[in-house]
């Protein structure tokens, strides 16, 4: 008897538990705790039009100076493909591995192709891995300590395409 008392007070407290989780429990919540949280340095499309805008003397005398005769100046942006980026990042973090290496990002720098025909080349943005020597499996350093070096030997990612036209500016 004493043994069903007390599976009885179980299944009501159990149900009375579930109710009251059940009830507090807001779908929009779960779904927001979900989403990734913004990056560090992520900025809204204000920012990123301030920047762009502060960004035209500079433009305009690479382009005034390096492209005086042709109908646009020089590229203002590379566009890149969503997938691209994905294999570039699952490709990098393999090759860094191989090297010996932790890949913890990715540095861009500004290239510019070579003059052809008498023509100037277009700028282009180039994806460098960085990242740290994994010198032992159990390092207790955080990685921020170990410095974010271009991983020597690392491929990169170019040919991104041309902003439309070349000098357009944000947005297109």
């Amino acid at each position: 008897m004493k043994n069903l008392v007390t599976l009885f007070l179980g299944i009501i407290l159990g149900a009375a538990a579930m109710y009251y989780f059940c009830a507090n429990y807001n779908e929009e919540d779960m779904v927001d705790s979900m989403l990734p949280r913004n990056p560090k340095g992520y900025i809204d499309a204000g920012q990123i039009s301030a920047l762009t805008q502060a960004y035209n003397p500079r433009y305009d005398l690479i382009s005034d100076s390096i492209f005086p005769n042709t109908e646009f100046g020089d590229n203002r942006s590379s566009w890149y493909a969503l997938q691209d980026v994905r294999d570039y990042l699952t490709i990098a973090e393999n090759q860094a591995d191989s090297l010996g290496y932790v890949m913890t990002g990715v540095r861009i720098y500004p290239g510019a192709y070579p003059d052809s025909k008498g023509v100037p080349g277009y700028s282009t943005y180039l994806f460098v891995p960085t990242g740290y020597k994994n010198t032992s499996q159990g390092n207790v350093l955080h990685m921020s300590f170990q410095g974010n070096n271009d991983i020597p030997n690392g491929g990169g990612l170019n040919k991104g395409g041309d902003g439309d036209p070349p000098s357009a500016n944000y947005p297109q």
